[in-house]
């Protein structure tokens, strides 16, 4: 901004960004003293928003517009060319590709006695990607380049593959400082020279490395800024490469916290998920946990269907340094007649039925109750010997959430409610804080079939 020529300036200027950018042009406006219209998807994060507007000053401007960052753009294109405004483009711009290819020029720096062999960049619109590689081939071209994306919007893939810019007919949201439909035709020209490859990613990697990067620097990235750390991850495993020195380029801390609930949720790449039938029989419920014991369990679902068979939905986490652990595990159930289906790479299921599995029941004279144990090693192991009884379980759902107390929803099948004094009196010699919830309305309308159906 500061090369514009002064005329430009005293117009003001114009951008489209999803994060970073928009900051700086924010930051740079108020240092120039100049009017600057900033314009971001609606979806942006909050937190991104209130950024952008603490960097700049009364002259700057944050107008929500469209869907995603093309629509944002176009809305930028039409203030330059109505009002006159100045383009700071966020990527496609010679002076904003080499700003960002400073960032190896640091790099470089820092590692003049070190071998690098390869740097992992994120890539949105190629700027960041393109400016780095370009720098980094004339300086030290031994040194590969590699660029990640989403694998939802991974324009940069699809161009270069194609041999040309290629508009994507949509981008996925989640990293969304880095999805873009259209890259710039400069980024692709550099990039199509220069980098070496294209990694990507899907959104449980980006979830993973999010987790990766927290254990490591104690830093919260974006998904966007942490597309580098798992586009490396991914390199490494899928290249089984050892012995080498990586570097990923980590660009954007701008969480919104109530985001951290999905990455949690998705992190952890150790769970396995999976269907299990069993047969509705006393003791089949704790036959088939004995299977899977003593690998720690994260998810319980399970729900009375009818009196032959039912369905539970479990995920667990494998030993780590038993080989194939997870498969021995499928063969040990398939081998003791509880077929079960591996679920781990099942969108449906890891979206949506881990959440709706098992739903309503008619399962007859049935008990509902809210246990609390503390959390721990071998904890609902402990329960479920303790839960060792005559009457039938009728519904089980449980979720490791990290929490210091393990939440576990139980349904018990006996036959004289609330004044079974042998039901009572196990209750009280169970030894866990419970609250019996049979009453409870939300059990009514999305638990229990209603007599009418």
């Amino acid at each position: 901004m500061a090369s514009l020529p002064s005329s430009a300036i005293s117009r003001g200027v114009v951008a489209c960004s999803a994060g970073n950018h928009a900051q700086g042009v924010a930051l740079s406006a108020k240092r120039l003293g100049c009017r600057a219209v900033i314009c971001m998807p609606l979806a942006t994060p909050l937190i991104k928003v209130n950024a952008v507007r603490a960097h700049g000053g009364e002259t700057v401007e944050v107008r929500l517009f469209g869907n995603n960052y093309d629509e944002a753009a176009g809305e930028a294109k039409r203030l330059e060319r109505e009002e006159g405004l100045a383009m700071i483009h966020p990527f496609d711009d010679e002076h904003v590709i080499a700003g960002q290819g400073t960032i190896a020029l640091e790099i470089l720096k820092k590692c003049v006695s070190h071998p690098v062999d390869a740097i992992f960049v994120c890539c949105g619109g190629g700027g960041m990607l393109a400016g780095i590689a370009a720098y980094v081939k004339q300086v030290r071209p031994n040194v590969q380049v590699f660029g990640v994306e989403a694998a939802d919007a991974a324009g940069m893939t699809a161009s270069l593959a194609a041999g040309e810019v290629v508009t994507l007919p949509s981008v996925g949201l989640f990293a969304d400082g880095a999805a873009v439909k259209t890259i710039g035709s400069e980024t692709f020209r550099l990039c199509q020279k220069y980098v070496d490859g294209m990694v990507t990613v899907d959104t449980d990697q980006i979830c993973n490395a999010i987790k990766l990067a927290y254990n490591d620097a104690r830093v919260i990235l974006e998904p966007a800024g942490a597309l580098a750390v798992a586009g490396l991850k991914k390199y490494i495993e899928e290249n089984n490469i050892s012995g080498s020195t990586f570097v990923a380029i980590t660009s954007g801390a701008n969480m919104d916290f109530n985001r951290l609930r999905v990455v949690s949720e998705r992190a952890d790449d150790s769970e396995r998920t999976l269907q299990i039938t069993i047969p509705e029989s006393p003791g089949s419920f704790r036959a088939m946990y004995s299977k899977i014991w003593p690998r720690n369990v994260t998810e319980f679902s399970y729900r009375y269907e009818s009196n032959q068979e039912a369905n539970v939905f479990v995920s667990f986490q494998p030993l780590a340094h038993v080989e194939n652990d997870f498969e021995e595990v499928m063969k040990d159930l398939n081998g003791n007649n509880f077929n079960c289906t591996d679920l781990t790479q099942n969108e449906l299921a890891k979206t949506h039925v881990r959440h709706l599995a098992g739903g309503r029941s008619g399962a007859a004279n049935e008990r509902l109750f809210r246990f609390h144990f503390p959390e721990s090693p071998g904890a609902l192991q402990r329960f479920l010997e303790a839960l060792n009884m005559k009457w039938n379980i009728s519904l089980f759902h449980y979720r490791n959430y990290g929490d210091d107390f393990g939440r576990v929803l139980v349904g018990i099948q006996q036959n004289h409610g609330k004044e079974c004094e042998g039901m009572n009196k196990f209750l009280q010699d169970l030894g866990y804080h419970y609250i019996e919830e049979t009453d409870n309305p939300a059990y009514a309308k999305f638990l229990r079939t209603n007599s009418s159906e």
